[in-house]
């Protein structure tokens, strides 16, 4: 029985197959059906005439074939990544398919302001968002099925280049009333609240435990939400505190009455939001240029609403991206 030569679409199956072991994931993980992903791993060990998993009640497991052939479909499929990358870097600027992976704390307040101008600066560029948290668009970066990916910086990986876009500074979202005194607050301050976090795989998470770190201050461990809308929303009906990153404000505060936003005492908590993508891919020049095409979308957009937005003091209201004193270019 002869042996027939593998598909690309087979062997991207099988090596999502490798790596979750479970069909349900891999098919999640490339946004396929189940179906057809278990057809495409059938007909992969039907062309190489032999058995590449072992199939249990509970979960995949690789046999001494499918850990071979494993390895070599990623040395191959890295090389047919690397290929099209290398094709695209001739054909032009953010010419054709560009995948970007974008955290939830990031994608609902810089997509509005940068998106009109991507479509405007780069007219022939296809472009795709997922929207994950950070440990799986990094994951999927690293596999190849991102491109490039927009986040908290430090990126938690090697092999990732980072380019910074700006630095926001977090603001203490309270239930109105709460008296924290008219100028900057002191990080100490958190020690007498409750300050309420996202679950855990939300870098923002992370980030505002380290804030309370410092300081000793503690977390509310009964109360946990799976966004910022909600966080608000809780802080909102007086279960407690939280931080929020300055570009977020203007979208969650409008959505929730009896707040009051209080400005940490210089130096104020801040994170730092940039592009990440592969140290090895060839379109570094290309990822260059889409950072600084979202430089220039913020600077537009602080540009037009610093006529309109508040000056930003504690208790002030909202101000959108750039405009207000706490966001910086990185």
């Amino acid at each position: 029985m002869g042996i027939s030569r593998p598909t690309v679409a087979q062997l991207r199956a099988f090596l999502a197959l490798a790596e979750y072991l479970h069909f349900r994931d891999a098919a999640a993980a490339l946004r396929m059906s189940q179906p057809a992903l278990s057809g495409a791993v059938a007909a992969l060990e039907e062309g190489l005439g032999t058995q590449l998993v072992e199939r249990t009640t509970r979960k995949v497991l690789l046999t001494p074939a499918g850990e071979r052939v494993a390895r070599r479909a990623e040395t191959v499929l890295a090389e047919l990544d690397r290929l099209v990358e290398e094709v695209q870097a001739v054909r032009g600027m953010l010419v054709g398919p560009l995948r970007v992976g974008v955290i939830p704390t990031v994608a609902p307040y810089l997509l509005p302001v940068v998106l009109p101008r991507l479509a405007k600066e780069f007219p022939d560029l296809e472009l795709s968002v997922h929207e994950e948290q950070t440990g799986h668009i990094v994951a999927e970066l690293l596999a190849g099925r991102l491109d490039v990916v927009l986040l908290a910086l430090p990126v938690p990986a090697s092999g990732v280049t980072e380019l910074p876009l700006y630095d926001e500074d977090f603001v203490l979202v309270a239930p109105a009333g709460f008296e924290l005194g008219a100028t900057g607050v002191a990080r100490e301050a958190l020690n007498d609240l409750d300050v309420l976090l996202l679950n855990e795989g939300h870098c923002l998470r992370d980030q505002a435990l380290d804030v309370c770190r410092e300081v000793g201050a503690r977390a509310a461990a009964a109360t946990y939400a799976t966004s910022l809308a909600t966080l608000v929303q809780l802080v909102s009906g007086g279960l407690g505190v939280t931080l929020v990153p300055e570009t977020a404000l203007p979208v969650e505060t409008r959505r929730a009455p009896n707040l009051g936003l209080h400005r940490f005492a210089a130096p104020a908590p801040f994170r730092r939001v940039g592009l990440g993508f592969r140290s090895t891919s060839p379109r570094a020049d290309e990822f260059e240029a889409l950072a600084a095409s979202v430089r220039a979308a913020l600077s537009e957009s602080a540009a037009a609403e610093s006529g309109t937005a508040g000056s930003g003091t504690a208790g002030s209201g909202t101000v959108g991206p750039g405009a207000a004193p706490g966001i910086r270019p990185a």
